[in-house]
């Protein structure tokens, strides 16, 4: 008998169908969208809570350190910002393979200013460089930045090396004049503040010993690629 396996998506897959790709400024050439991504065996969704299996660590890690991160903790993390409400991490799946090849995370922050609105801020994009020249960066780039304006969001926000600003220029991103340096506090290279942060993090969530960076950015200065 065959077993199926119940997954859970981070958040309603349907919101990307309803996503207008004409709207953004990005040059698609063909033209392709979150719901035709160019290829038959290409996917766009959200984050499933079965995709530590999928390789999404191993791709995240393309980007950055990710660190020797369990299943158990991987769930934790997963179900923490699914009841949140506030965190979209959309993701490429090549169906083939059963692998993720993309990734970026749309963090929608709620505010008190402009009547309490909402501002979506755009992190840890990346794609596997063996899939080059079908537009991944620019789809997975333009679908979180349309879901943001889907959610309300006034404005989006990302940090980006200076090599990138063209390519996020591009896409509809500016530089602001005068504000345009990205400005971090760093809180994981000091082995005493991270034997703080540790502790401070198990007392408030048990069972979760995924580490926190608490990172401060200037707006519109776009996210490394």
């Amino acid at each position: 008998m065959v077993q199926y396996v119940q997954e859970t998506y981070l958040y309603d897959p349907n919101v990307l169908l309803k996503l207008d790709f004409h709207r953004s400024p990005a040059k698609f050439q063909p033209f392709i969208s979150a719901a035709n991504p160019g290829e038959s065996w290409l996917k766009v969704r959200p984050l499933k809570d079965t995709d530590y299996d999928r390789g999404f660590l191993q791709l995240l890690s393309q980007l950055t350190e990710v660190g020797n991160v369990s299943r158990t903790q991987f769930l934790t993390r997963f179900s923490q910002m699914k009841a949140s409400g506030d965190y979209f991490v959309t993701v490429i799946e090549d169906t083939r393979k059963g692998e993720i090849i993309g990734a970026a995370s749309l963090i929608v922050e709620r505010k008190f200013i402009h009547n309490c609105s909402v501002r979506g801020r755009l992190e840890d994009v990346v794609v596997n460089d063996t899939y080059r020249g079908k537009q991944l960066g620019k789809l997975i780039v333009v679908t979180v930045s349309l879901l943001a304006e889907e959610l309300g969001c006034y404005k989006m926000s990302l940090d980006c090396k200076d090599k990138l600003i063209k390519f996020y220029e591009t896409l509809g991103y500016v530089l602001i004049p005068g504000n345009s340096n990205s400005m971090t506090i760093r809180y994981d290279e000091d082995p005493a503040a991270l034997k703080r942060n540790a502790t401070s993090i198990i007392g408030a969530s048990s069972g979760d010993a995924c580490q926190t960076n608490s990172q401060f950015y200037n707006f519109f200065s776009p996210f490394c690629y």
